[in-house]
């Protein structure tokens, strides 16, 4: 079958959009994803994003996300505002949308600028049930010791709608290889029986970070929207960044502005833009993996 997409990116961070407003969540939502987020051999993204109708009465539609490996995110700082960028171009001409999810309820989206959205990610924690952890402690799971890869390292776990584990360092963030084998090696750590995001990094400022991640269901990535608010929570609960005052985090795909406010709950401001559209020939799910 032939299907209609648009290829998104907010600071790097690439997701392919389908927009099922009118026909609802396709059943082969997961298979897809797997197919058509492979690079080099098909569209190739971080992962598919569906737009559907809302469920909420005020919403403007609901956003189902993907990873790359098929499994559904939870929430998605980057993606949802690239659903709003697409909404915005496809009809819902406002500069307040809002975006439900069926597990981390509505985000309400302000257009700032021209590609520019600030979404409100609701209140970050460091509980253990919130972030997936067992074995670590009753929490909050600060500056924790942990061995991984060959290494003792001490964490700082927070989940800001998806669980993330946070790894400050005085050098510059690994890349490459080194964030492979560490990011797998923290990520599907025991302690995280569900797997768990992982980012490292370094202050470079009072209010400034470099990050790079490495996602549970993508593998390393250019950006992640809830990884950079994770980190920026880290960096107020631990006194290296202040509460109030935006924060800039630097990821590899581009800058991200993180405000952590007074009653823990985090505004996340970056760009969204279409990078091109098009249609794609998708083989019936019988099919081998990645057969497109």
């Amino acid at each position: 079958m032939k299907l209609n997409f648009t290829k998104m990116q907010g600071a790097g961070n690439d997701y392919i959009y389908i927009d099922c407003r009118a026909a609802g969540l396709p059943p082969d939502a997961a298979a897809w994803a797997v197919q058509l987020s492979r690079r080099h051999f098909s569209v190739g993204a971080d992962g598919v994003i569906y737009l559907c109708p809302p469920l909420r009465a005020d919403g403007d539609a609901a956003m189902r996300m993907f990873n790359a490996d098929g499994s559904e995110g939870v929430m998605c700082g980057n993606g949802v505002r690239c659903a709003a960028e697409f909404l915005y171009t496809h009809g819902v001409r406002r500069d307040c949308i809002r975006i439900d999810t069926p597990s981390a309820g509505q985000r309400v989206l302000h257009r700032v600028g021209d590609g520019l959205w600030q979404v409100e990610m609701g209140r970050f924690t460091a509980a253990p049930d919130a972030v997936g952890a067992v074995g670590l402690g009753g929490g909050p799971l600060l500056d924790v010791p942990l061995c991984a890869g060959g290494r003792a390292w001490r964490v700082h776990c927070v989940a800001v709608g998806n669980p993330h584990c946070v790894l400050f360092t005085h050098e510059p963030p690994p890349a490459g290889a080194e964030l492979a084998a560490w990011g797998r090696a923290l990520g599907h750590h025991p302690a995280f029986p569900g797997g768990i995001n992982v980012e490292f990094a370094q202050p470079i400022s009072p209010t400034g970070l470099a990050v790079t991640v490495w996602e549970r269901g993508s593998g390393a990535t250019l950006a992640c929207g809830t990884g950079a608010c994770a980190v920026a929570a880290a960096a107020v609960l631990t006194g290296r960044c202040p509460r109030g005052a935006p924060i800039l985090v630097q990821l590899p795909g581009g800058t991200l502005e993180v405000c952590v406010q007074r009653d823990d709950t985090v505004l996340l401001t970056g760009d969204a833009a279409a990078t091109f559209s098009g249609t794609v020939l998708i083989q019936p799910c019988k099919a081998p993996r990645g057969v497109v």
